[in-house]
C-alpha cells in the first residue's frame, strides 16, 4: 500500500510539472506575442519629390549648340548629356575645348566655342586656349585645383581653402583680397581663371 502511495505521488507530482510548465510556457508566448509591434512601411511621396528636386541642376549652355538655353538635370549628369539635350554640336563648333565627361553643377554656363574662336593672352604671347576654358570653381576646388591657377602655390592654395572654410564661400572675386598673401597682382594674374560660384 505505502509502495503504491509512492509511486501514484511520483506520476502525480510528474502530472503537475508538466501542467504547470505548459501553462508558463503559453503564458509566455502570449507576453511576447503582445509585445510585439508590426513594423509598417509607408511610401511618403511629397517626401520623396522633395529629395528628386533637390538632386536637379539647371545649366546654361551657349554657343555653338543647335538648340542654346537653359536645360533641368539630374545633379549627376555630365556636360555631354546637356549637349545632347541642345540637339548636339553645330557645324561650327570646336569639341576639342569641351570636357564631355564634366559632371554639371548647379547655375553652370557651358559656352561652346567655334573653331579659331578662342584666344588667349599668356605673357604677352597670343595663343591657343586649351586649357583657359574651364575655370577653377574657387567656391568648391580642392587644393591641386587651386595650384593650376597662376603663380599659386601649395601654401597660398592651403590659405585660401582654410580662409574659405572659416569664413565662408566668396561672393566676389575681389573677396580674395582678404586672404593673407594675395595682393592686387596675384589677384590679377588669376582673375580670369576664377569662377564665382
Amino acid at each position: 500500500m505505502v509502495e503504491w502511495l509512492k509511486k501514484s505521488s511520483f506520476f502525480i507530482g510528474i502530472g503537475i510539472f508538466i501542467v504547470v510548465f505548459l501553462f508558463l510556457t503559453r503564458e509566455k508566448e502570449e507576453i511576447h506575442q503582445a509585445n510585439l509591434t508590426p513594423v509598417t512601411t509607408t511610401s511618403n511621396n511629397s517626401n520623396t519629390e522633395e529629395i528628386q528636386d533637390e538632386g536637379e541642376v539647371l545649366v546654361d549652355i551657349k554657343g555653338e549648340v543647335n538648340e542654346p538655353g537653359v536645360y533641368e538635370l539630374n545633379s549627376g549628369a555630365r556636360v555631354k548629356d546637356v549637349v545632347e539635350l541642345a540637339s548636339g554640336f553645330t557645324e561650327k563648333a570646336d569639341e576639342s575645348l569641351i570636357n564631355l565627361a564634366q559632371r554639371v553643377h548647379d547655375e553652370m554656363i557651358i559656352i561652346v566655342p567655334g573653331e579659331g574662336e578662342i584666344e588667349v593672352i599668356r605673357n604677352g604671347e597670343t595663343s591657343s586656349a586649351d586649357s583657359s576654358i574651364e575655370k577653377v570653381r574657387i567656391n568648391y576646388a580642392t587644393q591641386e585645383e587651386v595650384e593650376t591657377l597662376s603663380g599659386i602655390g601649395p601654401s597660398k592654395a592651403a590659405t585660401i581653402i582654410q580662409y574659405r572654410e572659416e569664413n565662408g564661400l566668396f561672393q566676389t572675386v575681389d573677396d580674395l583680397l582678404e586672404v593673407s598673401g594675395i595682393g592686387e597682382k596675384t589677384l590679377e594674374n588669376i582673375r580670369d581663371e576664377i569662377q564665382i560660384p
